[in-house]
């Protein structure tokens, strides 16, 4: 007996169904029946008893998917008020920045069998426009939005002031020696995300700061392309 139900993992989270691999699972470290970095989207919230996930970009939807399962495994094992389930927001302005999304059909796999809050917007926009004005408070944040140095710190920078009491937020794309052994072909849409792996060098001591990295040279086993656990210390 596992505790991974593995025909699970292959039918709706590493892949959509029969439709095929969810998009940029690879960045995870993930394949059809590994998870890779995804156990963490999955035991970070389901760790907190996380009511409010957000997660900043999505790709294929991958990350999503496991912050759902979480919040629902959580609301079946009573560790919520009677009656209630956590929320995930996924933001995406799907303005084919660092690769396109799957989903923004409404009759995607992710939309069809998955409960998430879509947010067809920016990021910052999503900040001031929703949460801000509805004085919602985050408990798990992951950002994997603009990759730029410039747009990881912009999304650390606002969303870090709405989350929770001892909530997290990790970052992906945050190895700096995968990124740089990385190769695209030509006219490839998927950019070299080297933004993150810069920004995570100068956060405050303010933070407690854990990389997951799992590269290594010339292996043949897949690796994530980082990431990294941020909780703000006890003052």
């Amino acid at each position: 007996m596992s505790i991974l139900n593995r025909g699970w993992i292959y039918d709706s989270i590493t892949r959509n169904e029969d439709s095929g691999s969810v998009s940029y699972r690879w960045t995870h470290g993930a394949n059809d029946l590994y998870m890779g970095s995804g156990i963490f989207y999955f035991a970070v919230p389901y760790f907190l008893k996380a009511r409010i996930c957000v997660c900043l970009g999505s790709g294929g939807g991958y990350v999503p998917r496991l912050m759902i399962d979480a919040t629902w495994e959580l609301g079946e094992t009573n560790m919520y008020p009677e009656n209630e389930y956590g929320e995930v927001y996924v933001v995406d302005a799907t303005n084919s920045v660092n690769g396109e999304v799957d989903w923004a059909d409404d009759d995607s796999y992710l939309r069809s069998h998955f409960k998430v809050k879509f947010l067809n917007m920016t990021t910052e926009d999503a900040f001031y426009n929703f949460f801000v004005k509805r004085d919602i408070k985050i408990d798990y944040l992951h950002i994997d939005a603009d990759h730029t140095y410039e747009g990881c710190k912009l999304d650390f920078d606002l969303y870090s002031t709405i989350m929770n009491e001892n909530g997290i937020i990790s970052i992906h794309d945050t190895d700096e020696k995968y990124m740089d052994s990385f190769a695209i072909y030509e006219d490839e849409s998927h950019d070299l995300c080297m933004g993150p792996s810069k920004f995570i060098k100068e956060i405050s001591d303010e933070w407690e700061v854990f990389n997951l990295f799992d590269y290594k040279e010339k292996s043949e086993k897949l690796s994530s392309s980082g990431l990294t656990l941020l909780r703000k210390k006890d003052v």
